[in-house]
């Protein structure tokens, strides 16, 4: 069996692999990455927030995403019958991106992947991590290739940004559940013939069919829109008897009144994948001689788009940890990492909650709207959640639920006149 020598082995290609590798390459660390399967591929998680600009920019790869054109992403519209509520980037609480972009991810993800390999990263497609062993913080990891041949990598340390393919918490034994309620989604892409010109076409919106079920409308540059279905488990499996992913996603789509005649009877471009309980956990998000990062540690829910922030935040923190280890400092993983990212997880796991409760759609369709709360609650949606100078991050446990009671609160007074 062949054997090669790095000082860091990144399992995954995704964003936040790539940014990993990225900066460890700039920081002249010998660095390789391997990758499961062949890019470029399918995968959700299609509408970014502003955060993750700062790492694509700290990590050099910016400049070759900004050149593909996507679709600007100033911010989200979220609806609720003849309800309509908008939240704009460049109208948020403290510093931060004010924009980002929607995308196609296995566009957007080869293009990283590509300007990884540009940057002299050693990436190998098609090649799957099937075991790992650890003596200290070193390790050996035996990788498989699409020919079935083996090979063990020595690293000093691994970042693993293997996504939902979770890779070292298989392996390790580090898998438990979410503390979340089991959702599932329906997704697929559309050529939108029906998009109507303007900010009404491009705009990213969810559209609320009951309290915990909504609707995601993504729009491309490319001329297609992701379509999406996200509910309890219960309720999406019950969208087509048959189990029938398309039958689903046509049945949901007939149930937006605002989106029905714009993408009803609309061709999919694909057979809509279902994404089934799709929140997951782990037990630690790190060991010695390796760190979680991305859907790899944590996933919550797609409501909020969380998903990419936290998978480039946790790869970038990751890789910087790393680098000042192999220099000789000793790191407390457990201070520097983990407890930062899982503080921005609390926060926004407390988003996610009190958006199925109802209680943070109840801020979000009040009237008059509070500009100072939007704007807070703003920041909070664009990623920026660990700015504790922000109230609705510091006191999030307690400022939405304490809010919506005073907005229902006003409600029933106003009833009872």
């Amino acid at each position: 069996m062949s054997k090669e020598f790095v000082d860091v082995l990144v399992i995954g290609a995704g964003p936040s692999g790539c940014v990993s590798s990225s900066y460890l390459k700039k920081n002249n660390v010998n660095v390789k990455v391997v990758e499961k399967t062949k890019f470029p591929r399918l995968v959700v998680g299609e509408s970014l927030i502003p955060r993750v600009m700062d790492h694509f920019d700290e990590a050099g790869l910016f400049p070759a995403l900004d050149k593909m054109g996507f679709e600007k992403k100033l911010g989200a519209r979220f609806l609720r019958g003849d309800e309509v509520c908008i939240f704009d980037f460049s109208d948020k609480f403290g510093e931060g991106w004010d924009w980002t972009w929607q995308v196609p991810r296995a566009d957007f993800d080869n293009t990283l992947a590509q300007e990884v390999i540009n940057k002299g990263i050693d990436l190998e497609f098609e090649t799957e991590v099937i075991d790992i062993r650890f003596n200290g913080t070193d390790s050996i990891t035996t990788v498989r290739n699409r020919n079935g041949e083996t090979k063990d990598i020595h690293a000093k340390f691994v970042i693993d940004s293997s996504g939902y393919g979770r890779v070292l918490p298989r392996l390790l034994d580090l898998e438990k559940p979410s503390k979340l309620s089991p959702h599932s989604a329906i997704f697929s892409h559309v050529k939108d013939i029906n998009r109507e010109p303007g900010e009404e076409g491009t705009l990213i919106s969810f559209d609320i069919i009951e309290t915990e079920v909504w609707l995601w409308v993504i729009p491309f540059s490319n001329g297609n829109t992701s379509l999406g279905i996200v509910g309890p488990t219960d309720y999406i499996d019950k969208l087509a008897e048959n189990g029938n992913t398309a039958e689903a996603l046509k049945k949901a789509i007939s149930l937006s009144d605002y989106y029905v005649k714009r993408f009803g009877g609309v061709d999919f471009l694909f057979e809509p994948r279902h994404l089934k309980d799709y929140s997951c956990s782990v037990k630690s998000l790190f060991g010695d001689g390796f760190a979680l990062t991305g859907n790899a540690s944590e996933f919550l829910d797609p409501v909020f788009s969380s998903g990419m922030a936290f998978a480039t935040e946790s790869g970038m923190l990751a890789a910087k940890l790393a680098l000042r280890q192999l220099n000789g400092e000793k790191i407390n993983w457990q201070t520097e990492y983990t407890d930062y990212i899982l503080y921005g997880v609390d926060v926004f796991t407390t988003y996610v909650k009190e958006w199925y409760t109802g209680n943070l759609q109840e801020l979000f369709f009040h009237q008059p709207e509070n500009p100072d709360v939007k704007k807070k609650i703003c920041a909070v949606l664009a990623g920026y959640v660990w700015n504790k100078d922000n109230p609705f991050v510091k006191k999030h446990d307690t400022v939405i639920k304490n809010l919506a009671n005073l907005i229902k609160l006003e409600k029933q007074e106003q009833q009872n006149q």
